[in-house]
C-alpha cells in the first residue's frame, strides 16, 4: 500500500491542511499506518501535480498561509479502484521478535526492559484508541452506531487498532513471566546451560 492511499482515504472526511492530516494520521490511522509530516506534505505535493487532490490557499492573519487539501475525482477514481486489490500480505518485521530469538545469546535485562517499553507503549497506545472509541460511539452502542454512522471504515480501523495493542499488552506480559521464570531457574540452579 502506498502512503498516498492512506492520504486519500483520510480526504474522505472532507477538506484539510498537511496539518490537520498529520494530527489526524496520529490520531485516527497510527494504528494501522504511520508517516512523518515530512512525507504526508511531500506525498500531497506529488498527488496535486498528478491531480489527485486540490490545494486553495488559506490567508491567515499572523500565520503563515494555510493549504487545504480535498480529493478530485480522480482521487476518489484511484481509492475505489486501490479497494478493488487484493491487499499484500501482513509480514510481521520487528528487531524485538530478532532479540528475543537471540536472547539466550543476549543480556536478559535489556531485552527485558525493551519489552516492559514495549509494553508501556501497547498500553498508552490502546487507551488512546479506547478514548476515541468512546468519543465516536458517544452515548450509543456499538450496533447501534454502525448502523446509522454515515462512514464505518474509521471505526472498524480502529476495532482492530484496539485488538492489535490488547495482544501486544498479552504478549509482552506472556514474554515477561518467561523470562520471570528462567531468572527464577537459574536463581535456583534448575537450569542446564
Amino acid at each position: 500500500m502506498a502512503l498516498r492511499n492512506a492520504i486519500l482515504a483520510m480526504l474522505l472526511e472532507g477538506e484539510s491542511s498537511g496539518y490537520d492530516l498529520a494530527k489526524s494520521f496520529n490520531a485516527s490511522v497510527a494504528n494501522f499506518w504511520t508517516a512523518t509530516p515530512q512525507q504526508l506534505y511531500r506525498e500531497l505535493d506529488k498527488m496535486e501535480s498528478q491531480g489527485l487532490v486540490t490545494a486553495r490557499v488559506v490567508e491567515q492573519l499572523r500565520r503563515p498561509n494555510k493549504r487545504l487539501f480535498s480529493l478530485t475525482d480522480a482521487g476518489a477514481a484511484e481509492l475505489a479502484d486501490f479497494t478493488t486489490r487484493a491487499p499484500k500480505p501482513t509480514a510481521i518485521r520487528d528487531e524485538l521478535l530478532v532479540q528475543l530469538q537471540a536472547i539466550d545469546a543476549g543480556d536478559d535485562e535489556a531485552i527485558r526492559r525493551a519489552v516492559a517499553d514495549r509494553m508501556a507503549t501497547a498500553e498508552t497506545k490502546l487507551k488512546r484508541f479506547e478514548r476515541l472509541r468512546d468519543r465516536l460511539l458517544g452515548e450509543s452502542a456499538e450496533a447501534e452506531f454502525l448502523a446509522v454512522a454515515p462512514r464505518v471504515g474509521p471505526y472498524l480501523t480502529l476495532v482492530r487498532g484496539i485488538a492489535f495493542e490488547t495482544e501486544n499488552i498479552r504478549w509482552c506480559e506472556q514474554v515477561l513471566s518467561v523470562l520471570d521464570q528462567r531468572t527464577a531457574a537459574d536463581f535456583r540452579g534448575d537450569r542446564l546451560g
